[in-house]
C-alpha cells in the first residue's frame, strides 16, 4: 500500500484508509467475528489508517477495534472522534465544551485499549462553543501524549482558520465523492492554504457508486432509506449516472468502486479516502484502487459523463458544515 502525508506535522497514513462505522451502525446488522477478521485483513493489505468515533454504536465500534488491535497496535494509525452524543432514543446532540474533552478522550482510550490516539477529531463543531476553546482543550491532550495529531470533521472554512491558529490541524474530514462535491467550492482551497489534509468519508456515496445498493434490499434500520439521494426521481437520475460510472470502469477494466476511489486519489496527494465495508473481499477491492493512475483524459471523461451538477438530491448528514452555520 502506498502512503500519503497529512497536515503540517507530517502524519503518514495508508493512501486508502478504512472507515469502520458500518461495523456498528447505519447499515443493518453486522457480525463482530466477520468484522474483526476484515480488520485483520486490512492490516495484512496495508490499509492501516482506521477511522472510528465514540458515537458509532455508542461505543461499540471503539470496543470492536480494540479487540482487533490486541497485539497489533503499532501497525495501525488510529483515528477516533468525539462530540456527537447519542441518546438511548437515537437522538443526537453536539458537545464541544472544553471541560468535557478530556473525559471523552479517556473514555475512548479505555474502549480502544490503547495508550494514545494518533488522530483525534472533533466530530462536529459545537455552535455554542468557540472553536478555539475546544481545540485548546484538545491541544492539552497532545501535550500530555494522549493524542498525537488533531483533526476536525465538517468544519466551515472560517472554523478551519480559527482552529489552525490555535493548534496545527492535520486532517479535515468531509463527505466527498463523485456524487457529492460541495467542499470543492470553499473548504478545499482553505484547507490547502492551511496545509490541512483531506479525509473524505462516504467516498463511494454510501455504496451507491460501487453498484452494490438496491433500495429494495435495504433493511428497515438502514439509514440510507431516509437519504434524499436514494429516493424517488433523485434515485432514478442517480442510477443513470451510476450506470455511466460502471461503463467507464469496465473500459478501464476496474470496478466502479475502484474508479470512484481512484478519482478521489487523483484530486491531490493530500487526499486520503476512508471507504467502509464489513467484508474482506470488498476491502481488497478498495485497497487496490491505490494502484490505479487516472490520466487527464480519464478524468475529463468522468467529468463529462457524470458532472457535479448532474447528481440529484440533497444529502443527509447530521450537523454538516453547511447546516445553519457560516462562521
Amino acid at each position: 500500500m502506498n502512503v500519503r502525508t497529512l497536515g503540517p506535522e507530517g502524519l503518514t497514513v495508508s493512501a486508502v484508509g478504512f472507515g469502520c462505522m458500518g461495523m456498528s451502525q447505519g447499515y443493518g446488522p453486522a457480525d463482530d467475528a466477520e468484522s474483526i477478521a476484515t480488520l485483520h485483513r486490512a492490516i495484512d493489505l496495508g490499509v492501516t489508517f482506521w477511522d472510528t468515533a465514540m458515537s458509532y454504536g455508542r461505543g461499540h465500534n471503539e470496543q470492536l477495534l480494540g479487540r482487533a488491535l490486541a497485539g497489533r497496535r503499532d501497525e495501525v494509525v488510529l483515528a477516533t472522534k468525539f462530540g456527537i452524543i447519542r441518546g438511548d432514543d437515537g437522538a443526537r446532540r453536539v458537545d464541544g465544551r472544553p471541560e468535557n474533552v478530556r473525559a471523552y478522550c479517556e473514555a475512548s482510550l479505555a474502549r480502544l485499549g490503547v495508550g494514545h490516539i494518533d488522530l483525534y477529531y472533533q466530530h462536529r463543531v459545537d455552535p455554542q462553543v468557540p472553536i478555539e476553546e475546544t481545540v485548546g482543550a484538545m491541544a492539552e491532550l497532545v501535550a500530555e501524549g494522549k493524542v498525537r495529531h488533531l483533526g476536525l470533521s465538517e468544519a466551515s472554512p472560517g472554523e478551519l482558520e480559527r482552529a489552525a491558529a490555535t493548534h496545527p490541524i492535520s486532517a479535515a474530514q468531509y463527505e466527498w465523492s463523485l456524487w457529492w462535491r460541495d467542499i470543492e467550492d470553499d473548504v478545499l482551497p482553505t484547507a490547502r492554504r492551511l496545509g490541512i489534509g483531506l479525509v473524505p468519508y462516504s467516498p463511494l456515496g454510501r455504496g451507491f457508486l460501487a453498484g452494490a445498493v438496491s433500495t429494495d434490499a435495504l433493511g428497515a434500520d438502514d439509514f440510507r432509506l431516509g437519504d434524499p439521494r436514494f429516493q424517488d426521481e433523485s434515485l432514478e437520475r442517480n442510477q443513470a449516472l451510476a450506470t455511466e460510472v460502471r461503463r467507464l470502469a469496465a473500459e478501464r477494466e476496474v470496478t466502479p468502486a475502484q474508479l470512484a476511489l481512484a478519482w478521489l486519489l487523483a484530486q491531490g496527494e493530500d487526499v486520503v479516502p476512508i471507504p467502509g465495508t464489513r467484508r474482506a473481499a470488498r476491502l481488497a477491492e478498495n485497497a487496490a484502487s491505490a494502484e490505479i493512475v487516472l490520466s487527464p483524459a480519464d478524468l475529463d471523461r468522468l467529468e463529462a459523463a457524470v458532472p457535479r451538477s448532474a447528481w440529484s438530491g440533497d444529502r443527509q448528514s447530521f450537523a454538516a458544515h453547511r447546516t445553519a452555520r457560516t462562521v
